[in-house]
């Protein structure tokens, strides 16, 4: 899908999800993954409703990668209905991937205590039963599943990987957004930072009387800054050490890191330092973004 083309792109030309399972086993995990991987996303949807949303055009300037639907038992009559659904939209071109996601007995019932959520089809009986009535009603769907995923020994991150290597599998997924923050540590840490560089071992030009009501993005201070043997080391290495680290994160199914530089005040050793990082990772990577939070602060 190009955003150069001005016509519509419809949702058959799209990667399509069906996540189902047993509920507690993930779906919720599942369904934000694929939204942060650029999927549109939605929760529950009726499955007779399916048809009428897959009319709809997409406008091709989104970037959209794909739609992901949740359906489960919270629509009582979903697995007698999904499969006559489903075989008229093939007939008529559309494509579909089913995830079906489980977890073991107790696992389940634990999830349900810590969360204290009610099942779908929770009575009297207890919920160990309400969980065997749903996997005795989903075992035909399970059984039509492209794939299935037990969530029992997963933490939410490897699950949430699983399902962006899956998505990888159908189509291009957007890169992950990169954010280098320079900072001044007499203000504080930036709340957002994963990864935070300490550069007040670096000469400082706050006392340099002709460079000191100049900032980091000033020729003079940069010429001053990377005339240190350190400076230049340092740059070098932690872009060095950073793009062996983001696909990484990427795999990890990360979609938004910030880099932060700090020095003292935020002016000078950081915006300098930010501003060379970030020409070095943006010269081989897309999506990647500069910001000077207290460069304007008094020093």
């Amino acid at each position: 899908m190009k955003s150069s083309d001005p016509r519509p792109v419809r949702v058959k030309q799209l990667p399509i999800f069906i996540i189902t399972g047993l509920s507690g086993s993930g779906k919720s995990t599942a369904l934000a993954a694929l939204e942060d991987a650029g999927f549109y996303c939605v929760d529950n949807l009726p499955i007779e409703l399916l048809p009428k949303f897959l009319e709809l055009p997409i406008d091709p300037t989104t970037g959209l990668r794909g739609y992901a639907f949740v359906m489960d038992l919270r629509e009582k009559r979903f697995p007698e209905k999904y499969a006559a659904i489903l075989s008229r939209l093939r007939r008529k071109g559309f494509s579909f991937r089913i995830i079906f996601l489980e977890a073991e007995e107790p696992v389940l019932v634990q999830r349900f205590s810590a969360t204290r959520r009610q099942h779908p089809l929770a009575g009297s009986e207890g919920i160990l039963a309400a969980i065997r009535a749903e996997r005795e009603r989903l075992a035909p769907l399970r059984a039509d599943a492209e794939r299935i995923i037990d969530s029992s020994r997963l933490t939410v991150h490897a699950l949430k990987a699983e399902i962006m290597e899956i998505a990888r599998g159908e189509t291009p997924l957007a890169a992950m957004q990169i954010t280098v923050l320079s900072f001044g540590f007499k203000y504080g840490l930036p709340p957002e930072a994963d990864l935070v560089a300490d550069v007040r071992f670096l000469p400082n030009p706050y006392f340099v009387p002709e460079l000191t009501h100049l900032d980091g993005e000033a020729a003079a201070v940069r010429e001053f800054i990377f005339a240190a043997e350190e400076a230049r080391a340092f740059s070098a290495r932690y872009a060095e050490l950073l793009s062996s680290l983001l696909p990484l994160y990427e795999r990890e199914g990360k979609t938004n890191l910030t880099i932060a530089v700090g020095c003292t005040g935020g002016r000078h050793r950081s915006v300098a330092v930010a501003r060379d990082l970030f020409e070095r990772l943006a010269a081989s990577r897309p999506r990647v973004g500069l910001k000077h939070r207290d460069i304007h602060l008094p020093p």
